[in-house]
C-alpha cells in the first residue's frame, strides 16, 4: 500500500523521507517557503556515505519511485495522510502556523512519529509510574501537545546524524554518521503496521549508484515493541551534544566526549541507569564504548550548542528533561546539573540580547 505521509521539517526529516520514497508513497513536507520553492522546483539531494565505496551515494527525490511535494503549514489538512512525521526542533512548534497545524494533527488521530532528540510530552506519558506533568518545565511551551492522545504519538530516536552543507543549496542534506533509526510502536497494531511495512520497504532497498551494481543502503527503520529503545539517545545527547556547550561558546562532539572521557563515561552510564529505572531492557541500550568509538568521527558542534552560538533564546532541552526524570526519581549527578546551569545561563543571556 502506498501512503500519504505529512512530514513538519524538511532538513533532517528528509534523510528519514529518501529512505520511504523508495517505497512509492507520497510525501509532502511543511516547511519554510524558501526551502518549498526549491523542493517543488528540484526536488531534495541526501548523501549517504556507504562502507566500502569512496565517494557517498547520491539520493536525488526525483529519481525515487514516490513522489515529494512542500510548502507551508497553512492549507494543510492532517485527515488527508495516513502517517505524520515531527522533524522540526521542539521550540518551533509553537510558532505561529506550525502551533495551529500541530493541533490539528492531534485532533485529526492521525498517526503521528516525531524524530525530535526532545520526545514530545505525550510520549512521556505513555511511560508508566512517570509523572509527565513535572516535566512541563523541560519544553518550551508544553500547551502545543494538549490535545495529543498519547497512544496515537510515538518516537523515533534520530541515531543518524546529518548537516545542511553550509556552503550549499537548502535542499541538500549530508549524512554524517549513517545508523538507523529506532522507532516504538503505537498502541494501536493497525497505527504500527504502517512502521512495520516501512521497516520492511527500506531493509528491501537495492540501489544502482550510477555503475549498474545493486548495493545494500545504510540507514534503516527498525520498529521495537518497547517504549525505551528509542530513549537510547538520552546518553549520548547528555555524555555528548549538551557537553559541546561551553561557557564562552562550543566544542566538537568528539572534544566533549574524548577531552574528559572519564566524566563521559560516568554520565552516560547514570543516564542508562536512568532509563533501565523507568523499564527499559539493559540490552537494548548502546554500551559507552560503542559510542565513545562513534564519538571519534563527530567532528563538528551539536546542533544545540551551534544554535545557543547563534544566539537562539531556545532550544530542545532534552538535558533538563532527563534531570527532571531523575529527580523524579529521586537521583541526580553533579555533572549533569552543572551542565543543565550552563545551558540556563546561555539561554538567559540570549534573552537579553534579543530583547
Amino acid at each position: 500500500m502506498a501512503y500519504n505521509i505529512l512530514i513538519m521539517g524538511a532538513a533532517y526529516g528528509s534523510l528519514l523521507a529518501s529512505k520511504m520514497l523508495f517505497g512509492g508513497h507520497k510525501i509532502h513536507h511543511v516547511c519554510l517557503p524558501a526551502e518549498a520553492d526549491l523542493i517543488n522546483a528540484e526536488g531534495f539531494r541526501v548523501r549517504l556515505p556507504v562502507k566500502g565505496r569512496k565517494d557517498p551515494v547520491v539520493l536525488d527525490s526525483r529519481k525515487l519511485p514516490g513522489k515529494v511535494t512542500a510548502g507551508g503549514a497553512a492549507g494543510v489538512n492532517p485527515a488527508d495522510y495516513d502517517l505524520v512525521g515531527l522533524a522540526m526542533q521542539e521550540p518551533q512548534y509553537r510558532s505561529p502556523g506550525v502551533r495551529e497545524l500541530l493541533d490539528a494533527v492531534a485532533k485529526s488521530r492521525v498517526p503521528c512519529m516525531s524524530i525530535m532528540n526532545m520526545p514530545p510530552l505525550p510520549y512521556m506519558r505513555r511511560i508508566p509510574g512517570l509523572n509527565a506533568d513535572s516535566l512541563k518545565a523541560a519544553y518550551t511551551d508544553p500547551t502545543v501537545w494538549d490535545n495529543f492522545e498519547p497512544g496515537k504519538l510515538t518516537l523515533c530516536s534520530p541515531d543518524p546524524q546529518a548537516i545542511r552543507p553550509p556552503d550549499e543549496p537548502a535542499n541538500v542534506l549530508m549524512v554524517t554518521l549513517p545508523t538507523n533509526f529506532k522507532v516504538a510502536k503505537f498502541d494501536d497494531e493497525k497505527d504500527t503496521a504502517i512502521l512495520r511495512q516501512l521497516e520492511q520497504e527500506i531493509d528491501a532497498i537495492r540501489f544502482d549508484p550510477g555503475d549498474g551494481t545493486k548495493i545494500e543502503l545504510p540507514v534503516k527503520l527498525r520498529v521495537s515493541d518497547s517504549l525505551f529503545v528509542p530513549l537510547a539517545k538520552w546518553a549520548m545527547l547528555l555524555a555528548g551534544n549538551y557537553r559541546c556547550v561551553t561557557p564562552d561558546g562550543m566544542r566538537t562532539a568528539q572534544e566533549a566526549v574524548h577531552s574528559d572521557i572519564e566524566t563521559s563515561r560516568t554520565v552516560y552510564n547514570f543516564v542508562n541507569d536512568l532509563v533501565v529505572k523507568l523499564g527499559a531492557n539493559p540490552n537494548d541500550l548502546v554500551p559507552f564504548e560503542k559510542y565513545a568509538a562513534a564519538a571519534q568521527s563527530l567532528s563538528r558542534p551539536a546542533s544545540a550548542a551551534r544554535a545557543l552560538n547563534n544566539g537562539a533564546p531556545n532550544i530542545e532541552r532534552a538535558d533538563k528533561l532527563v534531570q527532571l526524570i531523575a529527580k523524579q526519581k529521586g537521583l541526580s549527578l553533579p555533572a549533569i546539573d552543572a551542565q543543565v546551569a550552563l545551558v540556563d545561563q546561555r539561554l538567559e543571556a540570549n534573552r537579553k540580547k534579543a530583547a
